[in-house]
């Protein structure tokens, strides 16, 4: 048990697959798992252990933005053992090229939060790859589903709402394709760690032509994301 994760040892899995909505973490665990059991409900934070394709898999609520992100991500290595972590949230196209409802597979993140100062003394800029191993496995995985799912790099940014469109133009003209709120610490973490660790990611709204899902779309319509985190993670 950690302070933010009422399980015991053995309770999670290696495999842990992070939603930041704690009912898609329902949802995964409901519709897509068997022999499911919920070990954590603290402050809504729900999580899951159940059995994919005979693969023992976890599911873990994290809530919104970098500082929520890496308490779970901290408990779960260190508390847990968990060995491959797999986000899978949503993020908004700053690209032509990636429309609303397509997959992204987020190859690197670089950010504008504070983890440069926090973890490197304000002396290195370090911009955390994917886990090759699960982003060819998620990139594997998707052809053989046939599922549509574009490799790229997102912004983890600490705002949600910013007035300004000058940072997103910077870095789309770099190659950046999304913006979302948590990849980039989950990377330097899964570093620190040297466990592996990959964003899955559904672009739910397009900062290029305003098109959006629902809240509703974004709670249940993340169908195939789900399904290609769980085909990477039973690999």
């Amino acid at each position: 048990m950690t302070t933010h994760i009422g399980a015991n040892k053995g309770d999670i899995a290696e495999t842990v697959l992070l939603p930041g909505d704690p009912y898609r973490a329902k949802y995964v665990a409901e519709n897509y798992l068997t022999e499911v059991t919920l070990y954590n409900e603290v402050r809504g934070a729900l999580g899951y252990t159940g059995t994919y394709k005979g693969k023992k898999v976890s599911v873990q609520a994290t809530g919104m933005g970098i500082p929520s992100i890496s308490i779970y991500v901290n408990e779960l290595i260190q508390g847990f053992n968990a060995k491959k972590l797999i986000r899978i949230g949503t993020a908004g196209s700053i690209s032509r090229d990636l429309g609303v409802n397509e997959l992204l597979l987020a190859e690197g993140a670089g950010t504008t939060a504070a983890l440069r100062e926090q973890y490197f003394a304000n002396k290195v800029t370090f911009i955390p790859p994917a886990s090759f191993n699960l982003l060819h496995q998620a990139y594997e995985s998707a052809k053989k589903e046939g599922i549509k799912a574009k490799v790229g790099s997102v912004l983890s940014e600490d705002r949600f709402y910013d007035d300004s469109d000058e940072i997103h133009e910077l870095v789309a003209s770099y190659g950046i394709t999304a913006v979302e709120m948590e990849t980039a610490v989950l990377y330097t973490l899964a570093a620190k760690y040297h466990v592996e660790a990959l964003g899955i990611m559904t672009i739910s709204n397009s900062l290029v032509t305003g098109e959006e899902l629902s809240a509703k779309e974004r709670e249940r319509n993340l169908d195939q994301m789900i399904k290609l985190a769980l085909a990477t993670a039973a690999e």
